[in-house]
């Protein structure tokens, strides 16, 4: 009866049941309420280590989007790579399945999971196909930082980037390299540094970058945080941003209006992403037909790590 089901239960002994589970602070235990009518009304969460505040915004976003149409979210993550998290998200029996975990898009056993009889959705597209995917256009990411930077006459330009295996990463790289290319401004090797997702590894990349080539005149990081570590390390060299080298972001972090100088970034729709994202899923887990492919739009916010080459 506490669960919802009262049967034959008089009025009378219904009510003096639930007073006396007010009393006691009981609380249903929704799991398995579920368990017993073969509907958990859980949708599980895979994602990557919180410490990524992009990742975290995805999640969170799709957490709320799921918890305001009645269903539970249940969050795990890859820390330990994805066995472990995959098999607790199927001991809770969840209802659909949302991967925000670029570190694992690449994993076969991810795969074949998400292609099996649970509904689920990603951010990345992931081995084989046949799962719906939703994400912001990563290749005009990079089309519009190399715009920007083409605009203000640079030539002489330079990138940070993530890790290379990531797909991400080929798709904002091959945005900004064609970019180029179209405007007859070459990117060598020498001016691409490939490093981690943080500041301090992207510090260390802008080193390496303009020990190879002093003369670049501008810098596209693969995302703020990156940004903020380039921003670093020509602090330190004793190069001013933007009058001898700008610089350009890609996420537009609330910390991005307090840089020194405030920065120029490509901002991407984390919150509208993440609620995308959780809506299909929701849909799929009612039978409704989704598109295989759904990316959001990213736009250029200009401030003042910027200007025209020295």
């Amino acid at each position: 009866m506490l669960n919802g089901n009262s049967g034959v239960v008089s009025a009378t002994t219904r009510e003096r049941i639930l007073a006396a589970a007010r009393d006691l602070g009981y609380v249903p235990n929704a799991l398995a309420r579920g368990l017993v009518r073969r509907d958990s009304l859980t949708v599980g969460i895979l994602a990557d280590d919180f410490s990524d505040a992009s990742l975290s915004r995805f999640v969170v976003a799709a957490q709320r989007t799921i918890e305001s149409q009645g269903h539970a979210a249940l969050v795990a993550t890859t820390t330990q790579g994805s066995d472990g998290p995959l098999r607790r998200l199927q001991e809770y029996r969840v209802n659909g399945v949302l991967v925000i975990a670029p570190s694992v898009e690449e994993d076969e056993s991810v795969g074949e999971y998400l292609r099996g009889p649970i509904p689920a959705v990603t951010l990345n597209h992931i081995p084989g196909g046949g799962v719906p995917a939703v994400g912001s256009d990563h290749r005009r990411t990079g089309v519009l930082a190399a715009e920007h930077l083409l605009a203000l006459g640079h030539r002489a330009i330079g990138t940070v980037t993530g890790p290379t295996e990531r797909r991400v990463v080929v798709s904002r790289t091959s945005g900004f390299r064609e970019t180029l290319h179209a405007a007859d401004v070459e990117l060598p090797d020498r001016r691409v540094c490939a490093t981690e997702w943080d500041a301090r590894s992207a510090a260390a990349a802008t080193h390496t970058l303009l020990d190879a080539d002093p003369h670049v005149t501008a810098i596209f990081a693969h995302n703020d945080n990156m940004a903020f570590g380039v921003l670093a390390a020509l602090r330190a060299r004793g190069i001013p941003v933007p009058q001898r080298c700008s610089v350009v972001g890609c996420d537009d972090l609330p910390l991005a209006d307090f840089a020194a100088p405030p920065l120029t970034t490509v901002r991407v729709p984390f919150d509208e992403t993440g609620a995308r994202a959780a809506e299909l899923l929701l849909a799929r887990i009612r039978g409704e037909d989704t598109p295989p492919r759904d990316l959001l739009p990213v736009q250029l916010v200009v401030r003042s790590s910027t200007a025209p080459p020295p």
